[in-house]
């Protein structure tokens, strides 16, 4: 005999208390989710009271100037967990008298109260109705087993808080799950709660306020720096805005006291956006291993990468910590102070702030990271205040997680970071150029190449102290460091300095990013070790190869030929026409000295940059210009040489700059490519250069970059 039973769920009592719990990271972040809840009542003002402080009594008041609540809206809605009415105002794109969309969908906020303490008590008016009273006491409602049977005590009175014509919320909670709030916490808390609509002035929105009031400890907050006046002595400051076709830009060195250095602007409107590459599926076969990939990853930002996302705009305001800079700041422990409280990078949606973007512990753009691998551009987190600010009513499909602590890491979130890291390389790239001037005003125009191994091994250095790995990891650290100074040595004898640590960097890069990130996520030793060991046998190896130089007779056809097949699969995979009359079976035999691996990396990296910048003019794949030329010129000026022209863009520089190590325009590249080529040519005894088309004997089509590798006659 069989029999179906129909039964229903039964949440316990408690459930409330653990979701809370859960969801809720943090008492400051729950404090931040009922400040968002009075924005989406349409409040004007929030005002949010700790009293109590150091006492084993604290409570918290949270009081607004919002629609307020009528009975059946607190029957019907607020007392029904994961309510769905914002998220079907979102969907009908329903706004407010105040214009504005919802923060919250999920109806999970509300939780934040259960977060904070056991004893809660709201009072809420709605326009022409009486006061609504709530009291919830979690130490009788979790006496029952069951959800259901836990009753909620709701009174209907005659306004006795929101009195006349007011209407609003007021929450008081009680008996506090965390008793202790230190200076630190309530300063953070402050930041934090007033921050909801920024401190930039512009992005922020003027019909919201939120205020903190600490009365037992008031010069906890009342003499913190005014962010808008600190961020007027930023010697940096960025704006831009991407709307999916047109990328602006305007950059601005402002200037720092004591420092000769002319205040400089670029003003870019209308350009292309560059996004740099994702680290993880890399479209190239050469360096993915994949010889199809079903898309291209894109180099130039469209409306399809900002699809659900919608236009994107930011502004930054860029410090500099280095001693003798901050020194000529002046005040140096209160911009310091300022920074550690307030920098980083926020994200803004309708000119609220998205938690917890630009938090001490969130790196979202893996802006640190960066830094460690190309210390000469990148921006850490402690240096930057800004803010990126999208649209709540284009970005439905930038999600937030039920904890609130950020989006969820979807397609659109993964664009929208590379659009945001896109619109900041023009950033990094022209405060380089005001940085080296500096440098090479006060002395201090250091090798760069120093700076970008040294920095780095350093930081794992301490990363390894952490970890309790120093006495494995030390050892190898030292010998890299040995091998650089030995290969600098031997180099400066011969007039090059420093190229050899420009070629290990160059090669070394992803090795470095790779040991970084797994030495702060606390890896196995071993694994660790092994990767250094990696390090050093390509450091060991390019010391041989540059202690012999390599150099022999070498037929210029058959290197051709060879960077041709090399590459073969890239031409195909990225729709590009080679045109190479210099393999053909008449071409004349060229024959040169030099060093036949070193030499044919350097054309593969010119290729590899010219792939990328034919990309940059030609998105459409199917429908592409995208060639490139490679021949042989025996009567070039100075002695034969190898030319590569294609059809892109063309170079913005001058050569100098084209050289200089870790200069580039290309997003997150790590500016070694031309510098490891002209390193070669000077090892070859020859040159790169960058001739005028009408110097180059090439096709009229190829009318982009043009590039010369000119070695040593063999017959002089």
């Amino acid at each position: 005999m069989q029999a179906k039973i129909d039964r229903h769920f039964r949440p316990r009592a408690r459930l409330l208390q653990h979701l809370g719990d859960q969801l809720i990271g943090t008492p400051r972040l729950a404090v931040f989710e009922l400040v968002k809840n009075a924005y989406d009542a349409d409040a004007s003002e929030v005002i949010v009271d700790i009293s109590g402080i150091g006492t084993n009594h604290p409570s918290i008041r949270v009081s607004d100037d919002g629609i307020g609540m009528s009975l059946d809206t607190v029957k019907d809605i607020w007392l029904v967990i994961a309510h769905d009415h914002k998220e079907k105002q979102l969907a009908k794109h329903e706004r407010t008298k105040k214009g504005r969309l919802p923060l919250g969908s999920k109806g999970l906020g509300r939780l934040s109260v259960h977060k904070l303490g056991n004893r809660i008590r709201m009072i809420t008016r709605a326009a022409e109705e009486q006061e609504v009273v709530v009291d919830i006491d979690w130490d009788k409602m979790i006496e029952h087993e069951f959800l259901s049977d836990a009753e909620v005590e709701v009174e209907l009175r005659d306004p006795e808080v929101f009195l006349g014509e007011n209407t609003g919320t007021e929450l008081q909670i009680s008996e506090l799950r965390d008793k202790r709030w230190t200076r630190g916490e309530i300063r953070r808390l402050y930041r934090q709660i007033t921050s909801i609509s920024s401190p930039f002035g512009q992005v922020g929105r003027d019909d919201f306020r939120a205020i903190l009031r600490v009365p037992d400890v008031p010069q906890w907050i009342e003499r913190l720096p005014d962010p808008i006046e600190l961020l007027k002595r930023a010697p940096w400051k960025y704006s831009f805005k991407f709307d999916g076709t047109n990328f602006e830009y305007h950059y601005s060195f402002r200037g720092i006291p004591g420092i000769p250095r002319q205040t400089r602007e670029v003003e870019e409107g209308e350009v292309s956006l560059l996004v740099p590459p994702h680290e993880v599926d890399d479209d190239d076969p050469l360096f993915s291993g994949k010889a199809q990939s079903a898309t291209l990853r894109k180099v130039i930002a469209d409306l399809q990468t900002i699809e659900g996302i919608g236009p994107v705009s930011g502004e930054f305001y860029v410090f500099d910590l280095t001693p003798r800079i901050a020194k000529q700041m002046g005040e140096t422990k209160l911009i310091k102070d300022f920074l550690d409280e307030n920098g980083g990078i926020r994200v803004y949606r309708d000119g609220i702030r998205v938690y917890d973007y630009g938090e001490r512990n969130n790196d979202w753009l893996g802006l640190d990271l960066k830094r460690v691998n190309n210390p000469t551009r990148g921006l850490s987190r402690n240096i930057v205040v800004g803010h990126v600010s999208i649209g709540q009513d284009e970005s439905p499909d930038l999600i937030e997680k039920s904890n609130r602590e950020g989006f969820i890491e979807n397609d659109a979130y993964e664009r929208f970071k590379q659009v945001v890291l896109g619109a900041i390389d023009p950033l990094q790239r022209e405060r380089e150029v005001d940085r080296k001037a500096i440098r090479e005003l006060l002395g201090e125009a250091q090798d760069p190449e120093v700076r970008s191994i040294m920095e780095p091994v350093s930081k794992i250095r301490v990363i390894a102290s952490k970890n309790n790995l120093s006495g494995k990891i030390d050892p190898l650290l030292d010998r890299i460091e040995h091998e650089y100074a030995e290969m600098k040595n031997r180099l400066l004898s011969t007039g090059i300095s420093g190229t050899s640590l420009a070629v290990v960097f160059h090669e070394i890069e992803q090795g470095v990013r790779s040991l970084y990130k797994n030495m702060e996520n606390r890896p196995e030793m071993e694994n660790v070790a092994s990767q250094v060991e990696e390090m050093m046998k390509l450091l060991d190896g390019f010391s041989d190869l540059l202690r012999k130089k390599d150099r022999k007779p070498v037929d210029l056809r058959k290197l051709i030929r060879r960077a041709r097949d090399l590459n073969q699969i890239r031409f195909r995979h990225h729709n590009i026409r080679l045109s190479c009359p210099a393999v053909e079976d008449d071409a004349p035999e060229v024959m040169v000295s030099c060093a036949y691996g070193l030499t044919l990396g350097a054309i593969t990296n010119i290729i590899d940059n010219a792939i990328y910048w034919m990309r940059a003019k030609w998105p459409n794949e199917d429908v592409t210009g995208r060639a490139i030329y490679i021949g042989i010129e025996e009567d070039f000026e100075g002695g034969p040489a190898v030319i590569i022209a294609d059809t892109g863009p063309g170079f913005l520089d001058a050569p100098s700059e084209l050289v200089r190590p870790f200069y580039t325009r290309r997003p997150e590249g790590m500016g070694m490519g031309l510098y490891y080529a002209n390193m070669v040519m000077e090892l070859n005894d020859g040159a790169l250069v960058f001739p005028d088309f009408s110097e180059a004997d090439v096709p009229d089509e190829f009318e982009g970059a043009v590039i010369a590798l000119q070695f040593a006659d063999l017959k002089d």
